[in-house]
């Protein structure tokens, strides 16, 4: 249930819907927008809430029942757009992010040319995973805690923020004394306990899709996150799997669209996970920022062929250079910006 409080109410007003919901056994959230305040009253018994008719409350102007099963995360409760900040620039609002960097740590000095490469190139933050979930147990696993601090390594040296996978409730911990934002990847998506861990730290969450979920289950697991109280929620449309071979998940862009009109949550796009070969990812991070996402998180190597993780889908620095150069014409066209990372002269 949302009470709309009326333009101007007062905070003894607000106060006072606040105290007489928690009375009957409700969770209070606030939205506080430019024009109103909106009070969700999320859990407890609806009829009791009914019989308390806050309609006749000073200050409030109305009272509505929000359908969807994503409370917090739906726009019905917030409706202006959330903007997470990371570092100097924002995720969502008018600016365009973009996140760069390899797959995964592979060792210093190649994580730290990784991140001068990005860094010069104009990205807004690194990407690079310390955990690495693979698919076979053979395969590369990441570098773990020696990862993290090399990524802490290289933010000092380029001042970029760091984004890096968490997988286990365990890590969870160790990864925000390193991180600037915590991953969820499409595997741990619903992984409730450990949404519900990255929920009470306070660290900003990139939630990416479930290779097979629904918008709707996607918005859900953004609502577990939230619901421990951390709304420093960016969601992650990076494809999902469907019956194409060509390409190695199906990016679908639509989703974007979607889940913009439903959540204030800002959405990003993975074009790297979302096609698999990297002739094509510039193309769809084009197509992405037309669909109106709000960032790109992309995968780059200074020698893509040599990564040791998902080499087909990395781009080089030169179609890194090409994707800002283009993005940013695109964003411009509808009127956003991509900005000039602050980091870029160190």
């Amino acid at each position: 249930m949302i009470i709309v409080m009326r333009r101007g109410a007062t905070d003894a007003e607000i106060d006072q819907v606040t105290d007489a919901v928690k009375a009957v056994g409700f969770e209070i959230h606030l939205s506080r927008g430019v024009e109103r305040t909106i009070v969700g009253a999320i859990g407890g018994d609806r009829g009791l809430l009914e019989r308390l008719h806050l309609e006749s409350l000073p200050g409030v102007e109305k009272v509505a029942p929000i359908s969807k099963p994503y409370k917090l995360a739906s726009r019905d409760f917030h409706p202006e757009d959330t903007v997470v900040q990371i570092g100097d620039h924002a995720v969502g609002g008018n600016d365009l992010w973009v996140g760069a960097g390899p797959c995964s740590v592979e060792g210093r000095e190649l994580l730290l040319e990784s991140a001068r490469l990005v860094r010069t190139g104009g990205a807004h933050a690194l990407r690079a995973g310390a955990f690495k979930p693979r698919t076979s147990p053979y395969s590369f696993q990441g570098m773990g805690e020696e990862g993290l601090k090399i990524l802490a390594e290289a933010r000092e040296v380029t001042g970029l923020p760091v984004v890096t996978e968490v997988m286990d409730t365990r890590d969870v911990e160790l990864v925000d004394a390193y991180a600037d934002v915590l991953q969820i990847g499409t595997r741990n998506m619903q992984n409730f306990n450990l949404l519900r861990e990255v929920g009470r730290s306070r660290r900003a969450v990139l939630l990416k899709r479930g290779m097979t979920a629904t918008i709707e289950e996607w918005l859900m697991s953004a609502e577990y996150i939230m619901s421990e109280g951390n709304h420093n929620v960016i969601l992650c449309e990076r494809g999902i799997r469907t019956y194409e071979t060509a390409t190695r998940n199906t990016l679908d862009l639509s989703a974007v669209v979607v889940a913009k009109q439903l959540t204030h949550l800002p959405v990003v796009v993975d074009p790297s996970h979302g096609v698999g070969k990297r002739a094509w990812v510039v193309a769809m991070a084009r197509a992405a920022v037309a669909a109106g996402a709000d960032g790109i998180l992309v995968e780059v190597h200074q020698r893509p062929d040599q990564a040791m993780s998902d080499a087909a889908q990395t781009i080089g620095p030169e179609a890194f250079s090409q994707m800002m150069r283009e993005i940013s014409a695109i964003a411009e066209v509808l009127g956003r910006r991509v900005p000039i990372s602050s980091t870029s002269h160190v």
